[in-house]
């Protein structure tokens, strides 16, 4: 008999199919089985047959090793052009300096008197234990001043005696200064170059005054020396008698160049060329003074008077060595020593007239760095800042590039609109000037008023904004200074070194 497979029997399907019948119905199956999970995807480099199968064979191989070579290429001639551009760009060469203009002259004026041999640490001797001192402090030659005053007559042996003790003691002297490192240059200012010359010479077989000059100049150039110093009112100071002397300082300058000094004292130097040789130097260096001789303590107005004088008229024709000159009250000498340092040319100093030493600190040619009395805190203070300015200054001098060669401007303002005052009194005006090389300015202020002075913002607006300071008549600024929020004390100096912008320092 058939079956009914639409009957609800065993067997049979539900009524609404078998959807309806799951979970009730016994032939129903118990799970349901899941679909297949999908693979999950999981990194892997490609393998170096991977690689160059993907690559697309030897011809995108050839591609990749011309992008890098082109790509190294371009690299080398970028650099190749910074080069170029950095190496042909305009920058200031600096000029070999000599010795004579790159050194710190010292006036020394020693007591060759037997008195002061027997005293020790006034004469010579005593003067060359501190010639080491000296010389760490900066200082490069001495000028000796004060040596030669009587001429050696070989009728009076008294006279005769009395210039030999004084010549053994220059040549100690020499002889110490050389072991030191320092030039010694000899002044024959107002004096016979003849003087205390070897007496065993007989002077009168030479032929005439000349040679004699000649000879006596020899002398002193075997013993050492490096230089002479005459005045422009000395009969030596002529074409003819520069033109002789050259001659023998030359069989000298083999090994290191002997020079010729000439101490100005006239407001106009008289020119010397040289007979028209243009390639002969009759005179290496010209000594001029800052302040006017006078017979009176000069008041504040006349040096900063004096000192503007020379900072508008000044002019590269020689190459000067600045002394003080004339007698400034004793709270301008630091500031005066400041200008001297980092005016163009060479300083020639005096201990107690550049560095406010009072005289009794000052015997012994001014080279004393110690006392016999026990000094006071404030003495001993204000020695070492003394100290201290002068040691910055000529190790400033010696490695700056600025102010060995660099160039000068004078600036020039109007004070009451460019600074501001205290008081509204009548005092000396604030002096200003640069020395510039390359991307390097060095901004040298002088307030010589009694007054302090603050920078107007408006001055000089082409100047870098901030600096560093390098040196101050107090030795009390360090560190970057804004030129904005300067203010300068009664009496002071300041020494700002700025860089141009895109300088480095």
């Amino acid at each position: 008999m058939p079956l009914n497979a639409g009957e609800s029997g065993y067997g049979g399907v539900p009524e609404g199919g078998l959807a309806a019948g799951v979970g009730n119905s016994e032939t129903a199956p118990l799970l349901i089985p899941e679909p297949d999970p999908e693979p999950v995807y999981q990194w892997q480099p490609l393998s170096k047959g991977e690689v160059e199968t993907a690559a697309g064979g030897p011809g995108w191989r050839r591609a990749r090793c011309y992008l890098v070579v082109l790509f190294w290429i371009a690299w080398v001639s970028m650099l190749a052009i910074s080069v170029a551009i950095v190496v042909m760009s305009p920058r200031p060469v600096g000029t070999s300096l000599k010795w004579w203009q790159s050194t710190v002259y010292y006036r020394l004026q020693p007591d060759l008197s037997t008195e002061a041999q027997a005293e020790g640490s006034q004469g010579v001797n005593g003067v060359c234990e501190r010639l080491p001192y000296l010389r760490s402090l900066g200082i490069g030659a001495l000028i000796l001043e004060g040596v030669f005053t009587k001429r050696i007559s070989s009728s009076n042996l008294t006279e005769a005696a009395e210039n030999m003790e004084k010549l053994s003691q220059i040549q100690h002297l020499l002889i110490e200064s050389s072991k030191a490192d320092l030039r010694v240059v000899l002044d024959f200012c107002n004096v016979d170059p003849l003087t205390l010359q070897d007496v065993a010479d007989n002077l009168d077989k030479l032929s005439n005054r000349s040679a004699a000059a000649q000879h006596a100049l020899r002398f002193w150039l075997e013993q050492g020396v490096a230089g002479f110093v005459i005045c422009d009112t000395d009969a030596a100071y002529s074409e003819k008698t520069l033109l002789e002397w050259r001659g023998v300082l030359e069989e000298f300058s083999s090994q290191e160049e002997r020079i010729v000094v000439v101490k100005q004292t006239r407001d106009v130097l008289h020119p010397l060329n040289g007979s028209g040789q243009n390639n002969v130097t009759l005179v290496n260096v010209v000594m001029r003074s800052i302040l006017p001789y006078s017979d009176h303590l000069l008041s504040a107005q006349e040096v900063a008077d004096a000192i503007e004088t020379q900072l508008q008229t000044w002019e590269e024709d020689v190459w000067s060595s600045w002394t003080v000159g004339g007698e400034a009250p004793q709270d301008l000498k630091k500031l005066l020593l400041m200008l001297m340092m980092t005016l163009p040319g060479s300083p020639a100093l005096e201990y107690n007239a550049e560095t406010g030493q009072t005289q009794s600190e000052s015997q012994g040619g001014g080279l004393s760095h110690r006392e016999t009395d026990e000094p006071s805190d404030a003495n001993r203070k204000t020695k070492k800042r003394a100290t201290a300015l002068f040691t910055t200054l000529s190790h400033s001098k010696a490695r700056e590039e600025a102010l060995l060669y660099g160039s000068f401007t004078f600036l020039s303002f109007n004070t009451s609109s460019n600074f501001s005052s205290s008081s509204n009194s009548t005092s000396p005006p604030i002096l200003a000037f640069l020395r510039s090389w390359g991307c390097v300015e060095f901004l040298v202020l002088l307030n010589i008023g009694p007054e302090p002075h603050s920078l107007d913002p408006a001055w000089a607006p082409s100047l870098p904004e901030t600096g560093v300071f390098v040196a101050s008549t107090g030795m009390n600024h360090l560190g970057s200074t804004s030129l904005y929020t300067l203010k300068l004390q009664p009496n002071e100096a300041i020494a700002i070194k700025l860089f141009k912008a895109g300088s480095y320092s």
